[in-house]
């Protein structure tokens, strides 16, 4: 028999605020955390808006020797596990250690380091290069830097899937402690991707936003939109082997059921015609569960305001729902967070959480046009009260990765 596995904490560093509380409260009040970007120069890019953390002070978690040796990506998720941990009441001297594991996602890691470090060597020579140069910027160092400060001796690994990572992050802890191979693990995903190096590069591949304005920058499903916004962050939660939790005495807040991983194999970029990949991904999960998609009471969809995307994943949805796609409530709150690239599906897990927890809907905010080829209800510009058992979180990434998620509420 499979183990059940529940979620005890959550910890959250994004635009909308440092710690899960305040994310939730911000995007149930369908607030933005988009603004003009001040940390690079971007007056000569396209692209000049992202969802860009303000006031953002990691010493206050992290030891100032160890943040010199830390590229940012690193930083975000350090405190966001650190605020998980916090959430989920664990007492670390009374686990085993080697039950306890961490799947920490990025989808491009140290991209900070690699780009200051480039200029280094271009302006003083190699002998000039950091000797932490490597560490901060692979992508599995989040993951290895959590597990030395939880003294994390299980499962330990790196996702990197592009947009889909922190959802296969938490869906292989998942299956991790389904199959009984640890008691708890800290999954999810980070990023700091707002850089002129990274942003350069999404600009030239056309996917991101022209739209200087960030009120309305970002705004999926509706007609007008004309790309992503880049979001920077990270998302932590706490998985555990819901028996282990009974007997500490934690407190539950959702139950994680079900998951699903394909791939589209059809474009490095491009989603599959009519969303094929992604709605075969929902099924996958929705099976998993042992759910009929019926069951479903709501979804975080991917949404990035990208035309090619809103309108495929519409198309998934009405696929696999029929009818019933028409009165299923989707919404993006990639609107208000901005597009946090391999950290996206771990933020994105925690607001369907909170969502199952408190019974509201978020909305996705600066819909105003409707798109004929995006036909369904988008919880449009303010959240909802809804009671549900069940919701479903999409990621999906370049390179055609799609990752679902299936949550329960936990009922008094």
């Amino acid at each position: 028999m499979s183990n059940r596995v529940v979620i005890t904490g959550m910890g959250a560093v994004t635009s909308l605020g440092i710690g899960a509380d305040l994310l939730w409260q911000s995007v149930k009040e369908g607030k933005s955390g988009i603004s003009r970007i001040e940390r690079v120069d971007v007056s000569d890019l396209p692209t000049q808006v992202a969802a860009e953390i303000k006031d953002f002070d990691p010493g206050e978690y992290i030891d100032r020797k160890e943040l010199k040796r830390m590229d940012r990506y690193s930083q975000h998720a350090m405190v966001a596990a650190q605020l998980a941990v916090n959430n989920s009441g664990l007492d670390l001297e009374k686990i085993d250690h080697e039950r306890l594991g961490v799947i920490v996602a990025s989808g491009i890691g140290g991209i900070e380091s690699l780009e200051n470090q480039h200029k280094v060597m271009l302006e003083k020579g190699p002998g000039r290069i950091s000797p932490f140069l490597i560490t901060m910027m692979i992508p599995n160092m989040a993951s290895g830097l959590i597990a030395i400060r939880f003294g994390a001796k299980g499962f330990t690994e790196c996702v990197s899937t592009a947009c889909a990572s922190s959802s296969n992050s938490v869906g292989d802890a998942f299956k991790v402690i389904q199959r009984g191979a640890a008691d708890i693990m800290i999954a999810g995903g980070t990023e700091a991707p707002v850089t002129r190096l990274a942003l350069a590069g999404f600009c030239a591949n056309k996917t991101m936003t022209v739209n200087l304005d960030p009120q309305t920058a970002c705004r999926p499903f509706d007609a007008e939109r004309d790309g992503f916004i880049m979001g920077e962050g990270a998302g932590i939660l706490i998985l555990e082997e819901y028996e282990h939790a009974v007997k500490r005495g934690a407190g539950i807040i959702a139950e994680i059921v079900g998951y699903g991983a394909t791939n589209d194999a059809f474009h490095i970029t491009a989603p599959a015609e009519g969303g094929e990949g992604g709605a075969r991904c929902m099924k996958l999960a929705i099976e998993d569960a042992g759910l009929k998609p019926e069951n479903i009471g709501y979804i975080n969809a991917h949404g990035t305001s990208t035309n090619l995307n809103d309108k495929n994943e519409t198309a998934a949805i009405k696929s696999l729902f029929g009818e019933y796609a028409y009165k299923l409530p989707v919404s993006s709150t990639k609107s208000m967070t901005g597009h946090l690239l391999g950290a996206a599906g771990a933020i994105e897990a925690i607001i369907t959480i909170s969502a199952l927890r408190d019974g509201f809907l978020p909305p996705t905010i600066n819909y105003r046009n409707p798109d004929p080829e995006c036909d369904l209800y988008y919880i449009p510009n303010e959240g909802k009260t809804a009671d549900i058992t069940y919701a479903l979180s999409n990621s999906f990434g370049f390179g055609g990765h799609n990752a679902t998620l299936v949550f329960k509420a936990v009922k008094p």
